[in-house]
């Protein structure tokens, strides 16, 4: 029996993903949940394993390849024959198997092999995909100027790569008014809304420079960017883009937790078997302030005019984190506001262990509703982090070290070395204004200042 494996749909946002490596060639047995390739994409990378037993028939594409989510990438003979070998006239049926990356091999389910659904058509015969589509919608790029775009992609199909590269190339001519009048069209149907206001080119965009290097001169190491370090690099050229950024600053006394932790740290070095740290103290302040600040805990949906604010009721934390080969990457704790210190600090260190090496599930890196990042780990004081988009405020937090600080008595003013953190909060002042921005940072100082057992 033949079956199709397809490129699995790896979250709500992602449309694609870059074949990696084949670890199977055609005519290789693979056995169930045996890895078949590793694919990459703006998230993740990760291995996708075989759904059943047999032997590999066909690859339809290449290492490097930039491929739909949905599209068929590999058959396989599930009953173990050579594609070669000649089939029964009264054949059984084709089927379809989507790859659930974050969920056991007993629940992959099987669906009629029906036209893929991940590509749209302007009428013309030319197709691109929902993601191109939305991004060429919130660019003003109409259909006549998406057809200029060169595409990359199988048959010559326009990916995200192609039109955010057009976009930072794109001329600072203003569109013709040919092409700025004719809209791109959505596959699905939309809720009726109000015209969005038309930006000029020179108002949108600021043209990026491109540096012309020679390659020719001595003593240069030239390093190609990895697809995750080059997603990540776009990702944080748009989040720029898309958000007012802007920063409040606050320097916090971190000596009482400091007093909690180290009277914590032997027992709790016993019985979980690692070191507590700072971490999930902070992060539980901040699911504190959180809550008393929801609308720092909202994504935008930018993608309708009016723009809307989509407050979730429970609390994601996303914690930034540097990977053994370079490059970062953001693993979530889901429902944190339902966790203790304990559970915050388990979840983070284990997080942060199959972090480093990869091993994390599609599911453990999405749906985060706010981040933080320590650069202070590092030792550095002070940074300005950037917002992982579509969230609308990040945390940085600097090093936590021995600094003066003036205390007030009764008696008078007297300067006393005690441990601070400086923290930094980048927020999106399209929805958080400096208040809400000032107060929140200041009421996470609080629970930390005043924390107690």
């Amino acid at each position: 029996m033949s079956v199709d494996i397809i490129m699995p749909k790896m979250g709500e946002s992602i449309m694609e993903g870059t074949i990696l490596k084949w670890h199977k060639q055609p005519g290789d047995k693979v056995d169930v949940d045996e890895t078949i390739l590793e694919i990459s994409t703006d998230k993740v990378d990760t291995e996708v394993p075989s759904p059943e037993a047999g032997v590999v028939s066909e690859l339809l594409f290449n290492e490097g390849d930039v491929v739909e989510v949905g599209k068929v990438i590999a058959k396989l003979n599930s009953n173990g024959s050579s594609s070669s070998a000649e089939e029964p006239k009264e054949k059984v049926a084709d089927k379809k198997v989507e790859i659930k990356l974050d969920e056991p091999a007993a629940e992959i389910k099987e669906e009629k092999t029906t036209e893929d659904p991940a590509h749209s058509s302007n009428g013309e015969g030319k197709f691109y995909s929902p993601l191109v589509l939305n991004i060429a919608q919130k660019e003003g790029i109409g259909i006549a100027e998406l057809e200029k775009i060169s595409g990359t992609g199988v048959g010559g199909r326009v990916s995200k790569k192609d039109i955010l590269n057009y976009l930072q190339t794109r001329s600072s001519q203003p569109v013709s008014s040919s092409s700025a009048q004719t809209p791109v069209k959505q596959t699905e149907p939309q809720t009726p809304k109000a015209e969005p206001k038309v930006v000029s080119t020179e108002e949108k965009k600021i043209e990026l420079p491109k540096h012309s290097i020679d390659y020719n001169e001595e003593g240069l190491s030239v390093m190609e960017f990895d697809n995750v370090r080059q997603k990540m690099a776009e990702h944080m050229i748009v989040s720029k883009r898309v958000s007012p950024h802007v920063q409040a600053i606050a320097e916090c006394d971190m000596t009482n937790i400091d007093k909690v932790r180290l009277s914590m740290g032997d027992e709790f070095l016993q019985k979980e078997g690692f070191k507590l740290t700072y971490m999930p103290f902070i992060c539980e302040a901040v699911v504190k302030a959180l809550k008393d600040f929801p609308l720092v805990n909202s994504i935008i949906d930018d993608s309708v005019t009016p723009y809307k604010a989509i407050t979730r009721n429970t609390i994601n934390l996303g914690i930034a984190v540097a990977m053994n080969n370079g490059g970062l990457i953001v693993p979530v704790i889901h429902n944190a506001d339902g966790m203790n210190l304990i559970g915050i600090a388990r979840s983070l260190n284990d997080l942060a262990k199959r972090a480093r090496i990869k091993k994390l599930t599609l599911n453990e890196i999405q749906g985060g509703t706010f981040s933080l990042t320590n650069f202070g780990v590092f030792g550095n004081d002070i940074g300005i982090p950037i917002i992982n988009q579509p969230q609308v405020a990040i945390l940085g937090l600097g090093s936590i070290k021995k600094r003066p600080v003036v205390i007030e008595t009764q008696e008078g003013d007297f300067v006393v070395p005690r441990k601070t953190m400086i923290m930094t909060l980048s927020f999106d002042h399209r929805l958080v204004d400096g208040a809400l921005g000032g107060m929140f940072t200041m009421r996470i100082a609080h629970y930390l200042e005043n924390y107690s057992m």
